[in-house]
């Protein structure tokens, strides 16, 4: 590695740094996390009012194929987690910042995979087809939602926004 290379990863990696400690300090404002509190509540909400309203067919059936189980087992997994979150939400909601906890975003990440494995299984039930659709248009959906959030939150502003002794 000649000089320019190594100074070239040395710049990146001081970038790199200072990227990560605004993006640190703009996660801790508290209007951030209100809105990621009030948007969690839509998220899980919604989730658990599907979960409820796509499981009820389910509960007069003797026997269940496959997709139906599946469907039933994954809202079984994420409704009472979704609950959890709810109420989590209100606490966090009363203190106004967010839980940092390892078991919090492990249960995040575990209700929401399970709802979405529940949808998929509903629709895969009804047609293999609708299933399919349903699969890669939420792949889609969350590339359309990060490439969104990553404009409005982290455009050409955004380091300009969190420089200390710089007003907006």
């Amino acid at each position: 590695m000649n000089e320019d290379e190594a100074f070239l990863a040395e710049q990146a990696e001081a970038d790199a740094e200072r990227v990560r400690q605004e993006v640190e300090s703009a996660a801790a404002d508290p209007a951030a996390q209100e809105e990621w509190i009030r948007q969690s509540n839509l998220v899980y909400g919604g989730l658990a009012a599907a979960g409820l309203v796509v499981v009820q067919p389910f509960l007069s059936e003797d026997r269940l194929d496959l997709a139906a189980t599946v469907c039933v087992v994954a809202f079984a997994v994420s409704i009472p987690l979704l609950a959890a979150l709810l109420v989590l939400n209100r606490q966090e909601s009363f203190r106004r910042r967010t839980s940092k906890s390892a078991v919090v975003g492990v249960a995040k990440a575990v209700a929401q995979a399970s709802a979405f494995v529940g949808i998929t299984a509903a629709f895969w039930h009804i047609s293999l087809v609708a299933g399919i659709v349903f699969l890669a248009m939420g792949f889609v959906a969350v590339g359309v939602h990060s490439s969104g959030y990553v404009q409005l939150e982290y455009d050409s502003s955004f380091r300009s926004r969190f420089r200390r002794g710089r007003s907006s």
